[in-house]
């Protein structure tokens, strides 16, 4: 019976997507105007497909860069510094993404210059008699710093960062502590036990949510549209909804695009879990016995 309504589900939405007129699939596919091509294959759906991609990879970037960094404050013997790591995650994951985007697009605002250099530069000078005084090594107008692609990047980059920072420390708190205590007794340090011994072995934990991370970091890009940040698929499919009137065609476009950039990352997902998770598993472990056994034997290890 299971079987039967579900072939009855699936032959209704073949049906509808296949015969109902106001998906205008040839709109999408062929050509949405005389002489140009449909419009999932415009150039500036192309070009904000490939913004959303370098959006994704440096959002990530900052996210899962940053979020080790927090993790291993959080884990930390020193309060201050974990205190700080609770904070962020606190205030990152509890803060929509949405929200956090449309603030960093108007962050500029608050300065009119961002740089590096001596505080309160201005007072120095002015304490000293010297007019005009700039204590500033670099500095940029906010206005071209904390807009479009960078603010969206910040912001989903910083959101991300407390997400991953949860994830590697549920990595790294799945190793047993033995195995610390034991390289550090051989005498490494404690970057070196972190880089060679737990973290290698807690990939197996961490892969798989990271990868998840990715496939929604691929659907969140979508949110900077309202920053807005214009080289981004979902703005530039608004914008030919805006100038055609056509609707649902390219709201599919974009839904189109999303699940084929997902699917993709689907599958690299499945050979990297593959890859990290050798040796463990039914397989891994009945390997595992063969060794114990080959041990309590007094047979040589294979």
């Amino acid at each position: 019976m299971a079987i039967a309504v579900l072939a009855v589900l699936v032959a209704m939405f073949l049906h509808l997507i296949l015969t109902n007129a106001g998906f205008r699939w040839s709109f999408i596919f062929s050509s949405y105007a005389p002489g140009k091509r449909g419009v999932m294959f415009t150039e500036p759906v192309l070009e904000g497909l490939r913004g959303t991609l370098l959006l994704t990879v440096f959002s990530m970037l900052i996210g899962v860069g940053l979020g080790i960094v927090i993790a291993i404050m959080r884990l930390s013997p020193n309060k201050v510094l974990s205190t700080v790591a609770w904070a962020y995650t606190w205030f990152f994951r509890a803060a929509p993404r949405l929200v956090l985007a449309v603030i960093f697009g108007n962050l500029n605002i608050l300065w009119t210059r961002i740089g590096f250099g001596l505080p309160f530069d201005e007072q120095i000078g002015k304490l000293f008699g010297i007019d005009n005084f700039d204590g500033q090594i670099f500095s940029i107008k906010s206005t071209d710093l904390l807009a479009g692609f960078v603010a969206g990047m910040i912001a989903l980059g910083l959101s991300e960062a407390a997400y991953m920072a949860e994830i590697v420390r549920a990595g790294i708190q799945s190793i047993d502590t033995g195995q610390s205590e034991a390289a550090v007794a051989l005498g490494m340090s404690r970057g070196q036990v972190l880089r060679r011994v737990v973290l290698p072995q807690a990939m197996r934990v961490i892969v798989p949510p990271t990868g998840n991370e990715v496939i929604a970091m691929v659907k969140d890009t979508s949110l900077v549209a309202y920053v807005p940040v214009t080289g981004e698929l979902f703005f530039q499919l608004q914008q030919v909804e805006a100038r055609t009137f056509v609707v649902l065609p390219c709201l599919v476009a974009a839904l189109i695009w999303y699940l084929i950039i997902c699917s993709v990352l689907m599958i690299i997902q499945f050979f990297v879990e593959r890859h990290f998770g050798k040796g463990y598993g039914t397989a891994g472990r009945a390997r595992q016995r063969l060794r114990d056994i080959q041990v309590e034997q007094g047979g040589r290890i294979t």
